[in-house]
């Protein structure tokens, strides 16, 4: 009796609190979480939902999301676990071992915004296993009350054991009271144990039981979240949002835009867009800029990299200084002339997009013609903005609808701004004179004001049209003056860009696009601007 009193006074004291939560996490780690359940109102509703009907719900959104959101996520030991959090670690223990759980984390890690999305993705599967798990969260729960039950009677042998020596004889004898006081509190003890033991049993054949069914739930939520997660991420690229800027991106504008891109009239063609961006930096990497080329012979000009020895010699002789001077001035130093990649220009690249009625007719894949045509031109948007370039987007149908998006080099694109004028449509025919004089007019300016020239212009039409002599000859004029290039693009109307026609009259470069599945239709222009 003594030994069994003297074993449950050592037991008295107050045990080390169990964890509730199963992954293990530093406080900045838990702030974050914290805090995206702040900002989310996503999150919260899920929370609310499932904690109506769930015991200790939250705690198990909180734990998949640290396992989303941790570089290494581990998972603590059963031993540490309170009782009625195992489910929650069992679930979270074979999310975490799941190889689409692994590639899911590649877009996740660091990113508490990916982290919720994750959570979010897998809430179906989280209900489910919730549902599933009902029987060994109650077992679970009884365990835990039994062990705190043995706790308090361990509790009680303490103060029955100090009672008793409190009223013990001068020969250490405790009173008959006290002695079975302690007994009975002893015996109290030695049943809750019991009790919590059968209990312990039990929750660990309900969580035994219940193991199939976390595992096949963790299996269906880990690839749904991987693809919520590799969707979201692929249309941030393709839209030109890069991860940088997410991570700047405040919670709830971050949540804004993935919806709207989301609910784009675009969206479906994201992947599209996102091909266009990739083929245009893979062409931006193969181009070489300022190609000498092969040499041809020689020609007239002001450019001193290519200017000939003998002409150079000039500036030896002080009396023919002024003559090189004036040489220069007018163009008409000798010159090595190539023949080569063409190079590139400087001006602003304006990007002039048919939007009239027939664009909405899709080619192969479905693809419709204002799809490929608005792909191509944010893909010149990003040629524009690596080369240091203004870049303005131009929306043109009739002669009376026009819409001009500007993007200057030196300020960021909102990406709002560049959405808009992708998803902008005016619908009506088709005229060229009015996009074309728009164009022109803006490189006037930027050349007047800044004395840049050699602008690119991309006319993407399917669609032909007449132009006036007089409106010709103005158009010529401008081209002479500020050097520009106009580069043609016929999507799905091979007869836009056949012999004879306007385009074929006005354009330096000219291709028909009738394969609207093949981005590399347009490869070549990428290095030419």
């Amino acid at each position: 009796m003594a030994g069994q009193a003297a074993r449950w006074l050592a037991l008295s004291d107050p045990a080390p609190a169990r964890h509730t939560s199963a992954v293990l996490a530093d406080p900045y780690d838990r702030m974050a979480w914290r805090d995206t359940y702040a900002q989310s109102a996503a999150l919260r509703e899920l929370a609310a939902e499932l904690a109506a009907r769930h015991d200790h719900a939250t705690d198990l959104l909180a734990d998949t999301f640290l396992a989303a959101y941790l570089p290494a996520p581990r998972v603590r030991e059963p031993a540490l676990m309170a009782p009625s959090r195992l489910v929650n670690r069992q679930a979270v223990a074979e999310l975490a071992a799941s190889p689409d759980f692994a590639e899911l984390r590649r877009e996740t890690v660091g990113d508490p915004y990916a982290a919720a999305l994750a959570v979010l993705a897998q809430s179906t599967a989280l209900r489910r296993l919730l549902e599933g798990t009902d029987e060994a969260r109650r077992a679970a729960g009884r365990a835990q009350q039994a062990r705190q039950h043995v706790d308090r009677a361990a509790a009680a042998v303490g103060e029955a054991l100090q009672q008793a020596g409190a009223t013990a004889d001068a020969d250490g004898n405790a009173t008959s009271p006290a002695a079975d006081a302690v007994r009975q509190a002893t015996d109290a003890a030695e049943a809750a144990e019991r009790a919590a033991r059968q209990a312990e049993a039990a929750a660990g054949q309900a969580l035994e039981a219940a193991a199939p069914g976390i595992r096949a739930a963790a299996a269906r939520a880990a690839p749904r979240a991987a693809r919520a997660t590799r969707e979201e991420a692929a249309l941030m690229r393709a839209w030109g949002v890069g991860p940088g800027e997410l991570e700047r991106m405040p919670f709830g504008e971050r949540a804004r835009l993935a919806e709207r891109l989301r609910t784009s009239r675009l969206a479906r063609w994201a992947e599209l867009i996102g091909r266009f961006r990739e083929m245009a930096a893979g062409e931006r990497a193969r181009k070489v800029e300022n190609a000498t080329g092969e040499l041809i012979g020689v020609t007239l000009g002001d450019d001193l990299s290519r200017v000939l020895p003998c002409e150079l010699a000039h500036l030896g002789l002080p009396e023919l200084r002024a003559v090189f001077a004036a040489r220069y001035a007018a163009g008409e130093l000798m010159l090595y002339d190539s023949r080569g990649e063409q190079t590139t220009g400087q001006g602003a690249v304006i990007a002039c997009v048919d939007t009239s009625h027939s664009m909405y007719e899709e080619g192969p894949g479905g693809i419709t013609r204002e799809a490929w045509s608005k792909a191509c031109a944010l893909a010149l948007l990003d040629q524009a903005r690596h080369a240091g370039r203004d870049f303005v987007g131009i929306l043109f149908s009739a002669a009376d609808k026009l819409q001009v998006f500007r993007f200057p080099a030196d300020r960021p694109a909102p990406t709002d701004r560049v959405v808009e004028f992708a998803e902008t449509f005016l619908g009506g025919g088709t005229s060229y004179q009015r996009p074309l004089s728009a164009a022109a007019d803006l490189l006037a300016e930027e050349f007047d004001e800044a004395a840049r020239g050699r602008g690119d212009i991309v006319m993407i039409t399917d669609d032909e049209c007449g132009v006036t002599e007089e409106w010709t000859r103005g158009w010529q004029e401008a081209g002479h003056r500020l050097g520009f290039r106009l580069f043609g693009l016929a999507v799905g109307a091979p007869g836009a860009a056949g012999t004879g026609s306007v385009l074929e009259a006005l354009c330096d470069n000219l291709r028909s696009v009738e394969d609207l599945t093949d981005v590399h239709a347009a490869a070549d222009l990428f290095r030419l601007i």
